[in-house]
């Protein structure tokens, strides 16, 4: 039997194309991270001009997210005023109270007579005096209707309706409109999150290019010398984009520290005044979803701000 040639067998040896792939990549990442720990100081500087670029959107996004989760915790504890018409005597009001405490998608129901609703109002406004001056009690009986946790809007909406037309109801009343203006003014500042952030993402593509184009003069002669030798522009472009990669990277891991941080400084006064409202509310940081969405989002920018410049700029780099 013939013994292999020398080049066959260091063909059979030499790895396939994947393999030389993966390990070509893995030695860029061991070098940029070396590259980025000798140049640290620097390197944080920028990372941190991204961290804070990235933190304004995300920081937005969790505080409307707070604010939300807040509006839903109002909006089940929403109530329900039923206005009963003059002829109604308490006895009427309250077996009026009691059936409806027994429809599905109520939790609870009071009565209130004309008298303590006059009571109440006294209590409430300071006009007492003033009230003792009429010669009839002017308010009608209410009934206060709690729906059931976790209705649904058109269940609840049409739960007040069918209360509504009750024969010994004047007016079914759900005070929801401040509500309404709450979630429309989220809905504005969520789109505004989104413009911000399309603009603050701009700000960190010219960021990581600037950085980049700066190590790019730094090594213009050793990039000359590379095309001189038959280097592809994809070889010399690889390093380069580790670079932006990990500058998005950590920047995102700066912006998540920083929101943490905001989250975390805010969380005792607005626990505070939750509860003086008697509310259990408290701060919530950015969810996990929001979290992996601002890492990728600062190592595309990164990788993108790379590659428009080292593109760019190899176009004007030829060897003399």
């Amino acid at each position: 039997m013939t013994s292999a040639s020398p080049a066959k067998a260091a063909a059979e040896l030499r790895p396939n194309f994947l393999a030389r792939f993966f390990q070509g990549h893995a030695r860029e990442v061991v070098f940029t991270l070396g590259r980025f720990y000798r140049n640290l100081g620097g390197a944080l500087l920028t990372c941190f001009v991204i961290g804070i670029t990235l933190a304004l959107p995300a920081g937005l996004h969790c505080l409307v997210g707070n604010v939300n989760a807040l509006g839903y915790s109002w909006e089940t504890t929403l109530q329900a005023s039923l206005f009963l018409k003059d002829k109604v005597t308490p006895e009427q009001g309250q077996e009026l109270a009691r059936r409806i405490r027994e429809r599905p998608g109520v939790a609870e129901t009071a009565y209130l007579s004309r008298a303590q609703s006059l009571e109440e109002f006294k209590a409430l406004s300071g006009l007492g005096q003033a009230l003792d001056l009429l010669e009839s009690n002017p308010l009608p009986a209410v009934i206060t209707v709690t729906p059931a946790k976790g209705i649904a809007r058109p269940a609840l909406d049409a739960l007040v309706v069918a209360l509504g037309q009750q024969p010994e109801v004047e007016v079914a009343k759900l005070d929801r409109r401040w509500l309404e203006r709450l979630y429309g003014a989220l809905a504005l500042v969520q789109r505004l999150v989104l413009v911000i952030a399309g603009v603050l993402s701009l700000a960190v593509i010219v960021i990581v290019g600037n950085t980049i184009r700066l190590d790019i003069e730094a090594k213009r002669a050793e990039i000359e010398v590379m095309k001189l030798i038959g280097a592809t522009n994809g070889f010399i472009r690889r390093p380069f984009l580790y670079t932006g990669l990990w500058y998005g990277l950590v920047g995102g891991g700066i912006a998540w520290l920083l929101v943490q941080g905001m989250v975390f400084a805010l969380g005792g006064p607005a626990q505070s005044l939750a509860g003086l409202y008697g509310s259990g509310f408290r701060l919530q940081g950015l969810p996990l979803d929001a979290t992996a969405v601002m890492f990728a989002a600062g190592v595309l920018l990164g990788w993108l701000g790379a590659w428009w410049t080292v593109s760019r700029r190899l176009r004007e780099i030829e060897p003399r």
